[in-house]
């Protein structure tokens, strides 16, 4: 939605996600914002369907890193920007710079409600390493390639309250809320446990021409 403003007047957003319960939220956001240049639109980054060279730029905030493909996704996004046009996207950094995702995530896989995450499928940590990213971006043949981390502090309030909002939020919550309510606590006193105050996180940006 701060894109919508920035770009307007004569700019228009093409807000899209895959799912259209999240396109509902985003036209909730937009409508309390009183937006008027934002498009929305159910869209697979992996096949996208608009024409080629149509945007001046793309982005995406911790999406590539959940794709099946994410070269696909990048050639894809590459053939609709315009040349010149610039593409910024973000995605987490190493496990070991987030663990407030990484520790639920393993405890899961512990306690019996997930299954260990492939190495190299889609997740929150694929695109971890920024080698892999800029090589990505590099296939994809973009270029004036920029990768940068920014961390980031979740550690204010209580670890209920955090940990309420991991229920809401985070992948975690749906097997966890899946749970027995002994389970759910029993996982959460384990976590509390092996986060102590340690909930900050690390997230890559990247930013590349067409």
């Amino acid at each position: 939605m701060l894109a919508a403003e920035l770009i307007a007047p004569g700019g228009t957003l093409i807000c899209s996600d895959q799912s259209e319960a999240m396109l509902e939220l985003a036209r909730t956001r937009s409508a309390e914002l009183s937006l008027k240049n934002v498009a929305f639109r159910v869209i697979n980054a992996e096949s996208i369907d608009l024409p080629v060279a149509s945007l001046d730029g793309v982005l995406c905030r911790w999406g590539y890193m959940l794709m099946v493909d994410p070269l696909a996704a990048l050639v894809e996004t590459r053939r609709v920007l315009k040349p010149g046009g610039r593409v910024s996207l973000a995605c987490w950094g190493s496990p070991s710079d987030n663990a407030w995702l990484a520790v639920p995530r393993a405890a899961l896989v512990e306690y019996g409600l997930a299954e260990p995450p492939q190495p190299d499928g889609p997740g929150p940590f694929a695109l971890a390493d920024p080698n892999r990213l800029s090589g990505l971006l590099e296939e994809a043949a973009f270029g004036e390639i920029e990768i940068d981390a920014i961390d980031l502090d979740f550690g204010g309030g209580s670890f209920d309250e955090w940990w309420e909002m991991q229920l809401q939020m985070s992948p975690s919550g749906a097997a966890l809320r899946a749970a027995t309510p002994e389970l759910r606590r029993a996982v959460a006193a384990d976590v509390a446990k092996r986060l102590g105050a340690h909930r900050t996180a690390r997230t890559l940006v990247a930013l590349a021409s067409a």
